[in-house]
């Protein structure tokens, strides 16, 4: 199973990433998209863990800003 990546993310009204659409149309949830990512299910992203303890979602470093999530559509 070829993994999938995420194409478009949603964002909260503190402009927070909230939810991500993947390359195979499935609406993930932050929390859902935090485990799939974490189990290495999605393509070109890693988790970390904050300074606060939070663990989050980032694109893996590649040089180029056009796939960062802050940059992806909106859906």
């Amino acid at each position: 199973m070829e993994k999938e990546t995420f194409i478009a993310v949603q964002k909260n009204s503190d402009g927070d990433l909230s939810a991500f659409k993947t390359s195979g149309g499935r609406i993930l949830s932050y929390e859902q998209a935090l485990a799939e990512a974490g189990s290495g299910m999605i393509k070109g992203v890693s988790i970390f863990k904050g300074k606060g303890g939070g663990t989050y979602i980032r694109s893996n470093p590649d040089n180029t800003k056009a796939n960062n999530l802050d940059a992806l559509p909106q859906f």
